[in-house]
């Protein structure tokens, strides 16, 4: 998966101006453009999705609201600041395109199209997926745990090339997810264990299907031991049969398997934290 990082003029303003407002002055210019250009701005709004699927011909059917914004000395600061951002954004996924490779090549095992990520403002804190092979991202990096936009980026792109699932199913498909993204590849990344990261709520099946998701990884039942000390994860590694076959399926297919045999893999008592 080739990833791009862009500012585009196009994509930036939409979101300043139908995302939340980021300053006193960008309220104040949205509302006069609303109140002067009322048909134009309501136009404006259909464009998003035709700027994400084509934004190097897009061409808007009408521009007055571009271009007046264009013109604008905070607009002009704005796209500067976004400019930087987006500097920070590579700078911090090219130093993890290792992992991150990792990830989807011997994790994921699901080829992924080339993907393009349309920076704004950070100030608009948001992380949205108009279409499945673009994001729009414009998230203040956190200072602490810089890794967190890092991962939801991953996130947003794993669950968007994840088939749809049936609403009963959707728990294990978040949770083999979330096994992938925020505890292995976090864990890679950080070199230290994150399996007890992600949604509360779905801990408890992440621990019945630790023991798969082993298997499926490829490790082999003699170091079962060193990951569940690592993951804080234990179980009674004689109960279960090792198999082989999941080491060579893609994450949607592992996802399938665990679906079908869900009353097999839960059928263990639950596992305690060490």
């Amino acid at each position: 998966m080739n990833t791009k990082f862009i500012v585009n003029d196009y994509a930036l303003i939409w979101n300043l101006l139908f995302q939340a407002s980021i300053s006193e002055n960008i309220y104040k210019i949205k509302q006069k453009l609303w109140d002067t250009y009322r048909n134009e701005y309501n136009l404006t709004f259909k464009d998003k999705i035709a700027i994400m699927k084509d934004y190097k011909n897009f061409i808007p059917s009408d521009d007055t609201i571009y271009n007046i914004v264009l013109e604008k000395k905070d607009y002009e600061k704005i796209k500067k600041q976004a400019e930087k951002y987006r500097k920070e954004l590579m700078e911090l996924w090219d130093k993890n395109n290792k992992e991150t490779n990792y990830l989807l090549k011997n994790i994921i095992r699901k080829k992924i199209s080339d993907y393009t990520i349309f920076v704004v403002s950070k100030e608009l804190n948001v992380v949205d997926q108009p279409i499945s092979s673009s994001l729009v991202v414009g998230k203040d990096i956190d200072k602490k745990d810089p890794l967190n936009i890092l991962l939801e980026i991953n996130m947003k792109i794993i669950n968007a090339n994840i088939k749809k699932y049936k609403e009963k199913d959707l728990d294990f498909k978040n949770a083999i997810i979330e096994l992938a993204v925020l505890n292995e590849y976090a864990t890679r990344i950080t070199k230290r264990s994150c399996y007890l990261a992600g949604t509360p709520s779905l801990l408890a099946l992440k621990r019945h299907l630790y023991p798969y998701w082993l298997m499926y990884l490829g490790i082999k039942k003699e170091e079962f031991n060193t990951y569940m000390m690592r993951d804080k994860f234990v179980f009674e590694t004689e109960k279960y049969a090792y198999e082989k076959e999941l080491k060579k399926m893609n994450l949607e297919e592992f996802i399938d398997f665990c679906i079908r045999n869900q009353k097999y893999i839960i059928r263990i008592p639950k596992e305690e934290i060490i």
